[in-house]
């Protein structure tokens, strides 16, 4: 059974940076798809960014500009790389791989912006 590690969050002003990083417990398997869901109080669970395939990446449009997902050369790690944090960006974020066929989730960490 793979475990995806995450780590990262906390408590973070307005305007401030975090980085989220993510890694799979399995490494002799590369992560075909990577990505970085969010869900915030009272809020359905939403994408935030996506890399697959070659490093083609898809971000949701509030976060566009100011996230950056990346993974390292071995595919079993990715990172969310947050600008300018928003209030609004409260909430706890998941990673997600699809290895081997099967998706996998992480246990969430939790991100929170003051004001």
């Amino acid at each position: 059974q793979v475990q995806l590690v995450e780590s990262g969050g906390g408590l973070v002003q307005a305007g401030g940076s975090l980085r989220l990083s993510c890694t799979a417990s399995e490494t002799n398997f590369a992560a075909v798809a990577m990505a970085w869901y969010r869900q915030g109080p009272g809020k359905e669970r939403e994408l935030a960014a996506s890399i697959v395939g070659g490093g083609i990446t898809n971000y949701a449009d509030a976060v566009k500009g100011r996230f950056s997902i990346s993974r390292d050369k071995t595919y079993t790690t990715t990172h969310l790389q947050m600008n300018n944090l928003k209030l609004e960006d409260t909430g706890v974020y998941f990673c997600k791989m699809v290895i081997r066929g099967t998706h996998y989730w992480g246990q969430g960490t939790q991100v929170t912006v003051s004001s």
